[in-house]
């Protein structure tokens, strides 16, 4: 029996390729870019963020074996946006812009957060 997929109850505060700060845990106070928000699990990848060790097996082309580094996932609620106006962590809200569209805005300084950069 194959696993439903489930959709996220909410949307979230951060995107990939948000600036963060990380807020709780053993990565406190660190930032850095999101590579990769896991819907399912409400986590997130940030680069350079919870390095983790994983011991790969030898194979034919790496007949050695090797120990990489790579990114653990992070719990979302343990991230804050920074504001890319200030460089400073905030809070983020939703309301509509020129366009009549939904954007996310920093509730410290008031203004909108642009998506660029978004695949």
């Amino acid at each position: 029996m194959e696993k439903k997929k489930t959709l996220p109850k909410h949307k979230f505060h951060i995107k990939t390729g948000d600036t963060v700060l990380v807020i709780g845990g053993n990565s406190k106070g660190q930032r850095g870019v999101v590579k990769e928000v896991i819907v399912e699990k409400d986590r997130a990848r940030v680069e350079g963020v919870a390095m983790i060790t994983k011991h790969m097996k030898p194979t034919a082309s790496n007949p050695q074996g090797s120990l990489e580094k790579t990114e653990g996932s992070i719990h979302i609620s343990n991230l804050k946006l920074v504001d890319p106006a200030t460089g400073e962590p905030t809070r983020t809200g939703r309301k509509l812009n020129d366009k009549g569209k939904l954007q996310r805005f920093s509730k410290k300084s008031g203004n909108f957060i642009p998506d660029a950069g978004r695949k």
